[in-house]
């Protein structure tokens, strides 16, 4: 379908943000005949961090049909390390060996390769697609007392033109930026859980043998942990996520500040030891939030847009993807006039949206505890536990693979654990507790 058919400015959907939710229900929504008007901030190519995609995202690639693409521009991922200072050896987890064997491997990506990719995929399946143009204001009660009661979508580009969109539904894909979010007053930091990141890429760093070459390492040191993300590229990106309290006290620049804190992880430094950062250092803010709603009248929030979490297990890519399916189900069937079957459908997006980062929050609440590293670095596939724990990583979270009894399992064993060493755990819970009351404290001030 060409986008040229399509000239009018009352469009049936405006996506604001092109990254990878905004352009796969961009992509989905337009496949299906609907005008859509896909608007993006910057310019393709763009730099942006979460190089790292999980198992269920190939399903999701060969639905959207681009994963022979995606495959040509990333390095395949079999698995993820977990590498601890304060044990002798590494644990590896490979994906073929979780509870459905039909999912072996993800791939890690360059992401301005891979999010120009879908944006460019989506203006092949028929969007109209602007990139420069900032989404300054919606406004949803424009409309009222009209007979199609459309909302106003107010646009600036780079060059200063301005330009009013007057679509029948909009989807907020904004990311970060949380444009509807931060507009209805909905957005809520994460008072579970606070952290922040400091990252950079590396040529010649150390990368596994063979099949493993790809596989994702993490570290974890005294104030957090470490990504170390092999890309096809030779180069590999490092980045340490801690307590936005442990951040405060740099002193000199970014990139000393990062040499600095890989030293305290040495396993990390002795891969390093050959190693050139490249074009510097970046650093990024608390990740964890959501909103208080995902939807409402004439509107959705998509991936970021609504809610992120630490990116501890490679969730960002994969939660944003699935909720633009599941947000182009919903779309579609309102934008039909198939009200029965488009709340029907908005309450089950309700019920995703909630569900993933649920998920995922568990073990990134945790993951410091010395009882979740014991049961990392030690698996055991007892009532096949470790199969369901790779379920999880993997994101296999939302079709009828019997995790959840087993996940519970988990649960009980890791608080059993918890007992075991009592007086370790409740110290690392009121380590991280004053940790959490400190950067909320910065961030009020």
């Amino acid at each position: 379908m060409s986008s040229g058919q399509f000239v009018t400015t009352e469009p049936d959907v405006v996506v604001i943000g092109g990254g990878p939710s905004g352009s796969t229900v961009a992509a989905l929504l337009a496949d299906k005949g609907h005008d859509v008007v896909l608007i993006e901030k910057a310019q393709h190519p763009r730099f942006h961090i979460g190089e790292s995609l999980l198992p269920m995202n190939m399903p999701l690639f060969d639905r959207l049909g681009v994963r022979t693409e995606v495959e040509a521009i990333g390095i395949r991922k079999h698995g993820a390390e977990f590498v601890s200072p304060w044990h002798d050896h590494s644990s590896h987890f490979d994906f073929g060996e979780a509870m459905d064997k039909s999912f072996p491997y993800a791939v890690h990506v360059r992401r301005s390769e891979f999010d120009e990719l879908l944006f460019r995929h989506a203006g092949k399946r028929g969007a109209r697609t602007f990139e420069q143009h900032r989404v300054t204001g919606v406004d949803m009660d424009a409309g009222k007392g009209t007979p199609d009661n459309r909302p106003l979508v107010k646009v600036k580009a780079d060059d200063g033109t301005e330009t009013a969109w007057r679509p029948r539904f909009v989807i907020d894909a904004s990311g970060r930026d949380t444009l509807l979010s931060n507009q209805f007053d909905a957005k809520r930091r994460n008072r579970k859980h606070a952290s922040a990141a400091l990252f950079g890429h590396f040529a010649n760093a150390e990368r596994r043998p063979g099949r493993f070459e790809g596989n994702i390492s993490l570290f974890w040191f005294d104030h957090g942990w470490f990504w170390y993300i092999p890309l096809k590229d030779g180069t590999v990106s490092v980045g340490a996520v801690a307590s936005p309290a442990y951040f405060k006290n740099r002193k000199g620049s970014l990139e000393e500040f990062l040499m600095e804190t890989i030293a305290l992880a040495p396993k990390l430094a002795a891969r390093l030891k050959n190693a050139t950062l490249m074009e510097g250092a970046t650093s990024t803010g608390n990740y964890a939030y959501d909103s208080a709603f995902c939807r409402g009248d004439r509107f959705m929030m998509v991936g970021d847009a609504y809610a992120f979490v630490d990116p501890m297990f490679s969730s960002g890519v994969y939660l944003a993807m699935n909720s633009g399916f599941e947000a182009a189900t919903a779309a579609d069937f309102w934008l039909k006039g198939e009200m029965k079957e488009a709340e029907r459908a908005f309450r089950h997006y309700e019920k995703v949206m909630k569900h993933g980062p649920k998920m995922f929050s568990w073990f990134i609440y945790r993951i410091t505890s010395p009882a979740i590293r014991r049961l990392f670095m030690a698996p055991r596939n007892i009532w096949r536990m470790q199969e369901a724990l790779l379920s999880i990583l993997a994101g296999d979270l939302f079709r009828d693979t019997p995790i959840g009894p087993r996940f519970w399992g988990f649960k009980v064993t890791y608080y059993a654990s918890c007992l075991g060493i009592l007086p370790q755990a409740v110290k690392t819970w009121a380590w991280r507790r004053r940790n959490l009351k400190e950067s909320l404290a910065a961030a009020k001030g």
